[in-house]
């Protein structure tokens, strides 16, 4: 049985440690001091971790540029300067997302707009930034930008987003490449063909490429391989009958990360090396030139780079009827499903340890629960945990880096916890936790 003091590499920051006096660290900084100082929960990102995968995914695709953060994963100010300083570009997928990514003074140029249901306003705000892309994810939408770009006097980028028809292995919830969702125009209909022909006769818009998205939390690289040939079929016909050359094909993301111990990593550049020969092979194959390909990494470049950290509460053992773990102990923390629904969303598994001491007791049936009034408000629901994990222990699940903080909510008035950054063993805050105040500014006498 593995030492439950020790933290997985591949699940925990790059810079994590444990200590020799049994407390952990990321970039030299003693997490139980953060925790002290900012409260708990409280975020911390490992910045040189975050970094180090941009770093990585840029080499394995072939250049910085050619790799899009999904900001939907996690975006402050901080972050979207941290991408652009790495030099890759930004996806952005709502109205405040764009304005975060601006606020930060993000080069409007390197910005691509998602979204199934943009708004008048929200395209409006992305012709006048400029940005560099919007993707295009229905004939209604594609009628509305024209419009809007045309009194603005601007001619806008546009990919257009395709369902390629994969059924990639993921929850049903976080799958977006087979024909019944929400996302992108079908290609087996041959509505993004007709979508085609529509950019190209329409005055203020110019198809620069195609997009398509199989899914998230996808470790099978098959999947990605399918779509980005089903695409290139695509790619071929809009040169083949319109007589116009695409310069780009962007495939997504949704590259999968370990979240436990038990789980592998997905080897990346395998993976892009695997995708990019797929193009080359379709394209040669068709007799076209083969187009640059992008991808929208967001989970694979900030999930492992942070944990979050909470101060065990109640502990409680309970009968639970079962013959086979006839008892179960309850740990409560100071947070949840506020700071963390992917468990009570998703079915997600996480990896969880006492990071303020070393813990030596007998590992038992345990839930790691939160503090909300739900049943559901459950973090870790079957966990081997040392039975001397006692109140006031700090307790830090790894690799929440992605759609934790971004999916919170205030559900029972919860408040969003503190964000910080740590590098060289500095603390850099990054988010002030909400107070109060925050939640009473809202209310209207």
């Amino acid at each position: 049985m593995a030492d439950f003091n020790e933290l997985p590499a591949h699940v925990w920051p790059r810079n994590a440690q444990r200590q020799e006096d049994g407390e952990v660290t990321i970039a030299g900084v003693p997490l139980s001091e953060i925790a002290e100082e900012f409260g708990t929960p409280v975020m911390v990102f490992d910045e040189d971790d975050f970094r180090s995968r941009c770093r990585d995914m840029a080499d394995a695709f072939g250049g910085a540029d050619r790799v899009h953060y999904a900001s939907k994963a996690f975006l402050s100010k901080r972050i979207a300067r941290w991408v652009n300083e790495e030099g890759l570009a930004l996806d952005v997928a709502s109205l405040g997302e764009l304005q975060i990514a601006l606020a930060a003074e993000f080069p409007a140029e390197r910005i691509t707009v998602h979204g199934n249901n943009k708004s008048a306003r929200f395209l409006q705000a992305c012709v006048d930034a400029k940005v560099g892309h919007v993707v295009i994810d229905s004939a209604d939408e594609l009628q509305l930008l024209d419009l809007v770009a045309a009194k603005a006097q601007h001619v806008q980028p546009v990919l257009i987003r395709v369902t390629p028809g994969v059924d990639a292995h993921t929850h049903e919830f976080i799958a977006t490449s087979h024909e019944d969702q929400k996302f992108g125009i079908s290609l087996a209909t041959g509505d993004a063909f007709e979508a085609a022909k529509a950019c190209l006769r329409a005055e203020n818009l110019t198809l620069v490429g195609l997009h398509c998205h199989v899914g998230s939390q996808v470790f099978d690289a098959e999947g990605f391989k399918l779509a980005a040939e089903r695409v290139m079929g695509l790619y071929s016909q809009i040169h083949n009958e319109l007589d116009y050359t695409l310069q780009e094909i962007d495939l997504g993301g949704g590259y999968g990360i370990p979240y436990t111990a038990y789980e592998s990593p997905l080897d990346i550049k395998a993976v892009s090396q695997d995708l990019l020969s797929a193009v080359a092979r379709t394209a040669e194959e068709l007799g076209i030139t083969p187009p640059t390909v992008l991808v929208e990494p967001g989970r694979a470049l900030v999930g492992a780079a942070a944990v979050t950290v909470y101060e065990v509460g109640v502990i409680k053992d309970v009968t639970t009827g079962d013959a086979e773990t006839p008892q179960r102990r309850y740990v409560a923390v100071d947070g949840g499903m506020s700071d963390n629904i992917r468990p009570a969303l998703y079915g997600a598994e996480y990896d969880a340890r006492i990071i303020n001491r070393y813990t030596d007791g007998e590992e038992i049936p345990t839930r790691i629960v939160g503090s909300h009034c739900e049943s559901g408000d459950i973090l870790i629901d079957n966990v081997q945990l040392p039975n001397d994990v006692k109140a006031g222990d700090f307790l830090a699940t790894a690799a929440t880096g992605a759609y934790s903080y971004s999916m919170g909510s205030r559900y029972n008035a919860a408040v969003r916890p503190a964000v910080v950054a740590v590098r060289a063993g500095m603390i850099k805050p990054m988010l002030r936790r909400e107070t109060l105040d925050d939640l009473l500014s809202l209310e209207v006498d």
